[in-house]
């Protein structure tokens, strides 16, 4: 299998190639992969101008038509399923079994979509709340909130496409969408089976870009909505340009999870294991901070350095690979900066921290200041520190200690414990038993703090998609 020479962006639903100007690189050889087409100021423009045009036609689709849409990208994907895995493991460096992962949460998504975009429900409201009501009743319901524009990173390049793309069509909402230039055939080949469909013109334009050309995104009166998923930096600064549409954000974090002294250990070290160094950490839900009870902290200690000594790195298409390339050279010096310099500081480095090219090793760590980057800012890549606890409450203050609030994992068999830490954390899910990196397509899924604003999820995002709209009816 390889990709093909060139691929187009999408405007107003075609495909078109005026240039071969963004050059996408094998992230494991560094080595040029493919080449997509580049757009410009003038197309932005016009893929805003075609959404607005498309927003009455498409909000008069019925919600069986939008269903067919949705349907037809499910059959799609499943029929394409290993040519999409490897463009992801070529573009994303995403190891393949990972990278099938993906896909398979790709098509979770659009099925999802797809049963959600038929039950957009209403209600009827009582208004006789007092005599100068008696005569009254109200009734509301969700209408899509016009044209949106996105914005997806480079780490989850299908399936973050995919929790914009597939709620915008199913409440009935025209979108652009700007994919990271890092990887951008994820969206580019949704965009492709999109494009088969009979979508109302200018339902959907898919849009690499130059960064500073982006802003329009954010900065067009035009769009209804802005949704962004990235860094925090870049995040916070286009809502600011956002003007007075609505905004959405997640933008990731340094997550947090507590290991209690009556968790299963081996079970709690297998999933660390995977949330900590899964895709080479490059997940905003990764696992960055691993709090350990006293009681248990030699032994969990000793099992994940152990586990993550033997984790295999290497090229991600080979099925045995567990740890790919980070993103680029560049992303891996910086992190391996951040481990020297908590070194320097003091830190015990526990295993790893090698880095060759891209590829940087699972790295544990403890003994680490809590004003060092690698716990207190996105570590974004396989690293983890190791710190410990003697009381729940301490715990609990640990993980709270972070300008993020994303989700956080909780190894207890307490339930009264695990109710404490649902009322207590600061973040927008509490995963019990399990990882914080733990996410399935379909629940409310985003932060507080600098972690973001609204929820992802496909109902949650088809809300945000969507305006309330009342109906009074008076009875004379």
């Amino acid at each position: 299998m390889k990709l093909r020479q060139n691929y187009p962006y999408y405007l107003a639903n075609k495909a078109c190639s005026p240039n071969r100007d963004l050059v996408v690189t094998n992230k494991f050889s560094g080595a040029p992969a493919t080449r997509v087409a580049m757009a410009d100021a003038a197309a932005i423009d016009q893929g805003i101008a075609a959404a607005v045009s498309a927003t009455k036609p498409l909000a008069a689709w019925p919600a069986y038509k939008r269903q067919d849409v949705l349907m037809h990208c499910v059959r799609r994907f499943e029929e394409r399923f290993d040519e999409l895995a490897y463009a992801l493991c070529i573009e994303a460096g995403k190891p393949i079994k990972d990278s099938r992962g993906e896909v398979s949460r790709l098509i979770d998504t659009f099925r999802v979509a797809a049963e959600e975009s038929v039950r957009i429900y209403g209600e009827v409201m009582p208004l006789d709340i007092s005599p100068r009501a008696a005569n009254y009743r109200g009734m509301w319901k969700r209408v899509p909130i016009g044209p949106c524009s996105f914005i997806t990173p480079f780490n989850f390049p299908l399936n973050l496409a995919a929790h914009k793309i597939a709620p915008a069509i199913a409440m009935g909402c025209p979108f652009v969408l700007k994919p990271a230039s890092l990887t951008p055939l994820g969206a580019i080949l949704i965009g492709e089976v999109l494009a088969e469909t009979d979508l109302p013109e200018g339902s959907f334009s898919i849009l690499p870009c130059k960064r500073e050309t982006a802003v329009a995104f954010a900065e067009d009166p035009r769009p209804k909505l802005l949704s962004f998923t990235g860094s925090p930096d870049v995040g916070w600064k286009l809502k600011a340009k956002a003007g007075k549409k609505k905004v959405t954000l997640e933008l990731g974090g340094n997550a947090a999870v507590i290991v209690d002294e009556d968790a299963d250990i081996d079970d709690a070290v297998e999933r660390i294991i995977v949330g900590a160094f899964y895709q080479s950490g490059q997940s905003c839900i990764g696992v960055q901070r691993i709090i350990i009870h006293e009681s248990i902290y030699e032994e969990v200690r000793t099992k994940l350095i152990a586990k993550s000594e033997v984790l295999i790195k290497g090229d991600p298409l080979h099925e045995d690979t567990f740890i790919g390339p980070m993103i680029s050279e560049a992303e891996a010096i910086r992190l391996e900066g951040w481990i020297q310099s908590a070194i320097d500081e003091g830190a015990t480095l526990l295993c790893g921290g090698k880095r060759e090219g891209a590829m940087l090793e699972a790295t544990l760590l403890e003994r680490v200041r809590a004003s060092a980057p690698l716990v207190c800012q996105e570590a974004f890549g396989p690293v983890a520190v190791l710190t410990l606890f003697s009381d729940f409450d301490d715990a609990l203050a640990q993980v709270n200690d972070s300008v993020f609030g994303l989700q956080a994992g909780v190894f207890t068999r307490d339930l009264y414990k695990a109710q404490k830490a649902w009322d207590t954390l600061e973040v927008g899910g509490v995963i019990i038993g399990d990882v914080p990196s733990w996410r399935v397509d379909n629940m409310p899924y985003g932060g507080v703090k600098e972690s973001g604003l609204g929820r992802e999820g496909i109902r949650w995002a088809m809300e945000d998609m969507s305006e309330m709209r009342l109906m009074v009816i008076r009875t004379p």
